[in-house]
């Protein structure tokens, strides 16, 4: 057995066991024959490499320490030593130990030689030296079965543990052996760093005594022929070292006497020098280096300057919440900048690519203009392929280059190929005309027709790229471009084929054959472009499209390169009568890479196909979105959508457009909806914006869904899709703004000169996609940082008179906007956060002069918070309506800066105070706070407005304070807690009203749930403890009733020594005290929160004492009440009463295990029919026995 499995109370090892493995390895040693070598003569114990350690000196039969242990080590060793006739030293086998990591088997030893009179000193100096207990520190091990061999660190599993350190009390059943074994461990050492610190202060007393005073080293400093005297601690050090180079060098006579004149050192042990003094080199180390040893320690000192702890705290507090706030004004500036960096990057691409477009057409008209007159050609040889052609010798011609395209949309208006000079083969005699020498024909460029739209042509390009290209690599950039001559053909062919032809001998895998469709691809399009019968064209573009069987995101992207090229070069009608028919029959394939194909192919096309695009494309793409079950396939539909509300110029496509959004919003995967607010609503919004429906039909639709959804709602509101329609409407802020500041009065006085003014990076929050960010939509950020000045000077000096797009926002976007917020449903979560998120976008956007002059005051006009109308506020007043956390969290959080927070702070206060004293619900106050505290940035400022409570002279103030508590705990930092939030609580504790004690034990629960520190743990526990049996307590109903309430929330989560030792026990207590109550409204109250908190703490591990001594007799005395008071309870309280019973005559006659679950153990026919049956009767606490089929904690 490992020494890090060792198990002082069950050994498995008898014995024989260790008689025999002894008997084993001894054999083994004397059998050089068998093959496997033994331990060394020297260490007759130690084991072979890959043999696991023998189970030396531990024994079955023993669980206390004695001499049992050794005398069977001794039997044994004397066996295995009876054959040789030699005996083993007490010495040896200490070394053994030691080396093979069996530390508690030698601490026993070491102790068991102590009361017999025999000290070894191997032993001794092991045991003292605190060095080797102290390399673990704080390395937990990496198993409770690893062990290390010599000279590896001490693995402190919970087994190695004196047996004299052990407290047999701790082994409890509930799992928390090994801690309580360390503690074992850590008490030990701490016994041994005492008597070593102990012994050293005598030491370190004398050394101060010898310091020479520091006037004589001053004295010795300034003259330096004068030496220091040796201080104590040095001489010690050097006589340790002058020992050991004695020893060392065999002279063992100087040693000897050496060792004699200093009496006073123990020169076994460098630790008896100083205490934690590094070991410097031996002597010749140092004279060797010239005595550059490691730094002393008395070189560097640690210094604490110690300060009123109050002030100290509040600094820290002030500073930590100052660096939180820093932290995340940085945070947001730095990813403002990646995404600045993101679109400078994809700008630079794109101009680097339109750079070397022009470069490279540069290259051929200086080619045409400076090539000499090609050399007559000689009849009887074949011209070069890519020699120089001309008609006339006097006329030079460039060489037929095909047009460098990265594949990606150019220019849709003409075909970048016309730039290019044709190529012309030159005039020959006709005698020597040929086939192959006839004049190839000239190129004309494809004209396309351009819509009627006006977007940016940054925002065409952002809305192009999701369309993925590939003309990067060497194929790509072939595919992009087709020949259009016989030469260029040739030149094609000449590039292409050498790499066709190796795989075609090597195409025996998947894989490579794969490669060697891609290989095909350019020449499947240069010969279905330039074939002259229509049917041989379509066979070879249904080849392309079933070219691959599943062709991946590379393979997909060649061939839609090779499509985009195809239709640049033979024109919109061969496109919508050649290649749109390979689509549509891929359209239902049982592929969904090949349906995938068919989907980006309609986007990538939709460019050049300016007739059908918002038909046939649209209608076909509308299908697969309807239709397709592959969730990559209606995302790649949904972008390929959006392409094509890009270039659609049909107003009567605005109502299928808008059935296109609402459908895919609604669409149940993530990739789709995302893509939605990505790519597909900027698109759409941008084309309603240029048919003026933005804000007149688009916008208002979706508002009108969300009002019809709240009516019908009433009973249940279906979250879903009001948080499809309102995602919408958040993705259309960008798109609103950009036609607020297009339609401004001030946009025609926009000069792009002079010092343009730069945007802040945090001056709008981060857009989803380059589509959403503003600048994308107007144009350029130069553009936008001019109109942005202009509109802060508009409104903060002239106003929004003759602004007609902003008197929309301001007249009946917000209007509206605020009168819904105050129908939605407080409670619920999810709705408040959605609103909250829409409102801190609108507000940001829109900018802080906006936000404080038209947002803030429309709310504040609603609210009207006063102390005026504190009595006439009722349960319907709008104080309890969720426009008080939406206003807090989503208007009032816009800006930190401290006015910000000033204004937060005081509106908090005041709906507080307001609620509180009206007596009105309180849970619009409970949404801010839940919104608030999900940021840690907001717990100062919370804690600042829970602590105005608490101070209020109003007791209902400050029990709405003690209540808002518990929310703020499960947020909050364990510092915060202890410093802020437990001392207020204890405040509120000893309050002279007992309603505002009573609603500190919510929050006092809370703690003792989510907390972990002993010392805070306690004082709460106190503080419970307080409550319980404080005799001024002994008749508060409604004490007892939240206390019980409180403990069946927080007793399956809290900590289990809480659970046994506090909550168990005062439940009995309680429990029994019912039972002589003899008002029995209050009896049947008490009786019915104990059979809640008893349903929710059965499904935790409860020890057998537990169970027998609180946890069945609380059982039996609520049931007692039952009987009396409700019946249909006492069915299921007899039920878990009979199984506990039952459990425990399991356990006495044999069951070992350590704890039991009453809410798993009712699996028999019998009981759970009886069980279920009385379920169904009971009219209360249905929600609390859910709590039986929880988790198990």
């Amino acid at each position: 057995m490992a020494a890090g499995n060792v198990n002082p109370f069950n050994l498995s090892d008898s014995d024989e066991e260790a008689e025999q493995r002894l008997d084993e390895a001894i054999d083994t040693k004397r059998s050089p024959s068998d093959g496997t070598p033994g331990p060394p003569p020297g260490n007759p114990f130690s084991p072979p490499a890959d043999a696991e350690p023998p189970a030396l000196l531990l024994s079955s039969n023993r669980t206390s320490p004695s001499v049992e242990g050794i005398s069977v080590s001794a039997t044994a060793a004397t066996a295995m030593a009876g054959s040789t006739d030699t005996r083993l030293s007490v010495d040896l086998i200490a070394s053994q130990l030691l080396r093979d990591q069996y530390i508690l088997t030698a601490l026993e030893f070491h102790t068991e030689l102590l009361e017999a009179g025999r000290e070894l000193p191997r032993l001794r100096d092991y045991f003292s030296n605190p060095g080797n207990f102290e390399r673990q520190s704080g390395t937990p091990p990496a198993s409770k079965d690893q062990v290390l061999g010599p000279g590896g660190p001490l693995n402190r599993a919970g087994s190695i543990s004196t047996l004299d350190s052990l407290d047999f009390a701790r082994y409890s059943d509930d799992g928390n052996r090994e801690s309580d074994e360390r503690v074992a461990v850590l008490e030990f050492e701490l016994r041994k760093a005492k008597d070593t610190i102990q012994a050293l202060r005598a030491n370190l007393t004398q050394a101060a005594e010898s310091e020479v005073s520091s006037q004589e080293r001053k004295n010795f400093k300034s003259s330096p022929e004068i030496q220091e005297p040796i201080r104590s601690l040095e001489k010690r050090a050097l006589n340790f070292l002058v020992n050991e180079y004695l020893l060392k060098s065999d002279y063992k006579l100087s040693a000897i006497t050496f060792s004699d004149e200093n009496d006073d050192q123990d020169f076994e042990l460098w630790d008896d020098v100083g205490l934690n003094i590094p070991k410097p080199p031996d002597l010749l180390h140092l004279y060797r280096n010239g005595g550059c040893g490691p730094p002393s320690p008395r070189d560097t000192v640690d210094v604490a300057v110690g300060g009123d702890s109050a002030e100290t705290n509040l600094n820290s507090q002030e500073q930590q919440r100052k660096f939180d706030l820093q932290q995340q004004q940085q945070t947001e500036v730095v990813q403002e900048l990646e995404y600045q960096i993101s679109l400078l990057s994809s700008e630079k691409d794109s101009l680097a690519e339109q750079i070397r477009k022009l470069q490279s057409e540069i290259q051929t008209l200086r080619k045409s203009v400076s090539s000499p007159p090609p050399a007559p050609l000689d009849l009887g040889s074949q011209p070069r392929p890519d020699a120089p052609s001309s008609s006339d010798p006097s006329q030079p011609q460039a060489p037929p280059q095909p047009p460098l395209d990265n594949g990606q949309y150019l220019d849709i208006r003409g075909s970048s190929d016309a730039d290019v000079p044709p190529a012309v083969v030159p005039s020959e005699p006709p005698t020597q005309i040929t086939t192959h020498h006839a004049k190839l024909k000239t190129r004309v460029p494809i004209q396309f027709d351009q819509p009627n739209r006006k977007l940016s042509p940054a925002f065409q390009q952002a809305l192009l790229s999701f369309c993925k290209m590939s003309s990067d690599s060497r194929l790509g950039a072939e595919v992009s471009r087709i020949a259009d001559s016989e030469e260029s053909v040739t030149l094609m062919l000449g590039r292409c084929l050498p790499h066709i032809v190796p795989n075609v001998l090597l195409a025996k895998r998947e894989r490579m054959v794969a490669h060697l469709c891609q290989e095909l691809i350019p020449l499947i399009l240069c010969t279905a472009c330039l074939h002259p019968e229509p049917k041989e064209r379509d066979q070879l573009l249904h080849i392309l499209f079933n070219l691959i069987k599943r062709p991946d995101d590379e393979q997909r992207q060649m061939i839609l390169t090779g499509c985009v090229a195809f239709a640049r070069h033979v024109g919109p009608t061969r496109v919508e009568a050649e290649l749109l028919p390979q689509c549509w029959e891929q359209i239902n394939h049982k592929y969904p890479e090949r349906r995938l194909l068919v989907a980006e192919s309609c986007g990538a096309l939709a460019p050049y196909l300016p007739e059908i695009r918002s038909s046939l494309v649209l209608s076909m793409l509308q299908q697969m979105l309807t239709e397709d079950k592959a969730d990559m396939v209606r995302e790649a539909v949904v972008k390929s959508l959006a392409i094509i509300m890009g270039y659609i110029d049909d107003p009567d496509k605005y109502p299928q457009g808008f059935e296109l959004m609402l459908l895919s919003l609604g669409d149940p995967s993530e990739r789709v909806v995302s893509a939605i607010h990505q790519v597909f609503i900027p698109a759409f919004a941008a084309w309603t914006t240029e048919l003026g429906f933005l804000q007149s039909t688009l916008m208002p639709a979706l508002l009108s869904r969300i009002e019809k959804l709240l009516k019908q709602g009433e009973h249940g509101l279906d979250e879903h899709k009001l948080h499809m329609f309102l995602s919408a409407l958040q993705s259309l802020i960008p798109p609103l703004f950009s036609v607020v500041l297009q339609n401004a009065p001030f946009t025609s006085r926009a000069r792009l000169q002079g010092d343009i003014p730069a945007i802040e990076v945090t001056r709008f929050p981060r857009p989803a996609s380059p589509l959403q960010d503003v600048a994308t939509i107007i144009g350029s950020r130069e553009t936008l940082g001019v109109l942005l000045a202009l509109y802060d000077h508009q409104l903060e000096h002239e106003g929004t008179t003759g602004w007609g797009s902003m008197l929309w926002v301001v007249n009946q976007l917000l209007p509206q906007l605020i009168d819904i917020v105050g129908r939605i449903n407080v409670t619920s979560s999810t709705c408040v956060h959605e609103f909250s998120r829409f409102f801190w976008r609108l507000c940001r956007t829109f900018g802080k002069i906006f936000t404080n002059t038209k947002v803030k005051p429309q709310f504040q006009e609603i609210l009207r918070l006063s102390e005026e109308n504190v009595d006439a506020l009722t349960g319907d007043g709008i104080l309890t309506k969720a426009t008080v956390p939406i206003y807090a969290t989503g208007v009032l959080t816009c800006y930190n800066q401290e006015d910000d927070r000033k204004l937060l702070v005081g509106f908090l206060e005041d709906v507080m105070t307001t609620l509180s004293l009206s007596h009105a619900p309180l849970d619009s106050l409970k949404a801010s706070f839940i919104e608030l505290g999900a940021n840690p940035v907001y717990h100062e400022l919370l804690l600042t407005v829970l602590w105005y409570g608490v101070v209020h002279t109003s007791a209902l103030v400050r029990c709405t304070a003690a209540r808002m508590f518990e929310l703020l705990v499960k947020g909050v930092n364990e510092t915060l807690v202890a410093q802020r939030v437990v001392p207020a609580l204890i405040t509120l504790s000893s309050d002279p009203e007992i309603s505002v004690r009573i609603s500190t034990i919510p929050a006092f629960g809370t703690i003792m749930e989510t907390v972990t520190q002993k010392e805070l743990l306690e004082r709460v526990k106190m503080q419970l403890a307080s409550f319980l049996e404080d005799p001024q307590y002994q008749d508060q109903h409604s004490l007892h009733m939240e206390i019980i309430r409180t403990f069946g929330r927080v007793g399956p989560n809290a900590e289990p020594r809480f659970r046994d030792e506090f909550v168990l026990p005062h439940l009995h207590k309680l429990a029994l005290v019912n039972n002589s109550q003899t008002a029995e409204s209050k009896r049947i109250d008490i009786a019915t929160q104990l059979f809640e908190a008893y349903s929710a703490l059965s499904c935790c591990f409860i020890s057998e004492e537990l169970m027998v001594n609180h946890f069945l007799p609380g059982l039996r005395c609520l049931r007692a009440d039952m009987e009396q008071l409700s019946p249909e309870h006492e069915g299921i309280l007899s039920s878990m009463v009979r199984e506990c019973e039952i459990k425990l005559e399991n356990r006495g006659l044999g069951d070992a295990q350590g704890s039991v679950s009453i809410a798993a153990s009712l699996v028999g026919e019998d009981a759970k029919t009886k069980f279920l049956s009385k379920m169904g009767q009971l009219t209360t606490s249905g929600a609390m026995l859910a709590n039986v089929f929880q988790r198990k904690k």
